[in-house]
């Protein structure tokens, strides 16, 4: 069973693209789990209306905390053994199911796949996000420069037990899954573009940061992935 964990945040503008764009590739059992940390507004109606064509959308109510807590939410009502991370705005292409789940038949853990990025009408602006962020894997890289972007990020729900509890202010939930994944498991990147990854100007990440505050990030982050590393073991 896949279960796709979205988290929303006034994004009525795009959503219904979204979720229109990934039922075709789902099953009868699988779902799509939409944390809304604006209930009740545009957004909550576009995604109810899908849900009366479609009963493998579920609607959950966010926490109003903050993008992380948003993703938490929506993972922790997710049932699948495959958990896909996916954003408000962009659209997947017709096969990205499909070659993500290949890629765990093979026994990845997390997979991670390149992107096209475009503008907020889906002109290609960059045929390779992975040129892009020279992304790749690797523990101390992904440390110092992550390449883990939750919309083109999946994983084995057997890595739950290491991602959960998420620290309160990890920078990124899908730093610290794909990082969990790095030290837990096999990870695996796709280099074909999956997802049209739509950067519409008032995306939550991939913003600018100052240099104090990533510094500042690295140093909470690298505290507390030792923590629970040295815990677990």
């Amino acid at each position: 069973m896949i279960s796709v964990a979205l988290a929303a945040y006034k994004g009525e503008a795009y959503i219904e693209a979204q979720l229109r764009s990934i039922l075709p590739q789902l099953s009868h059992d699988d779902e799509i789990i939409v944390s809304d940390d604006a209930p009740g507004g545009a957004t909550e109606r576009v995604v109810r209306r899908v849900m009366a064509d479609d009963p493998r959308v579920f609607y959950v109510e966010g926490k109003g905390q903050g993008v992380v807590a948003n993703f938490v939410n929506a993972i922790r009502h997710c049932r699948g053994d495959k958990i896909f991370l996916c954003d408000q705005d962009d659209v997947w292409l017709p096969d990205k199911v499909g070659q993500v789940m290949a890629a765990f038949d093979k026994g990845a853990t997390l997979v991670l796949h390149n992107a096209y990025v475009t503008d907020k009408n889906l002109n290609i602006t960059d045929y390779s996000f992975f040129a892009l962020r020279s992304s790749k894997k690797g523990f101390l890289r992904n440390i110092v420069k992550n390449s883990y972007m939750g919309c083109c990020m999946a994983f084995d729900k057997s890595l739950l037990k290491k991602i959960m509890p998420m620290p309160k202010y990890v920078p990124m939930h899908d730093q610290w899954i794909g990082l969990m994944g790095e030290v837990y498991g096999k990870v695996v990147l796709l280099d074909a573009p999956l997802i049209y990854y739509r950067r519409t100007g008032q995306n939550v990440t991939g913003g600018a940061t100052s240099a104090k505050q990533k510094l500042q990030w690295r140093r909470y982050l690298v505290k507390k992935l030792a923590g629970r590393i040295l815990f677990d073991r």
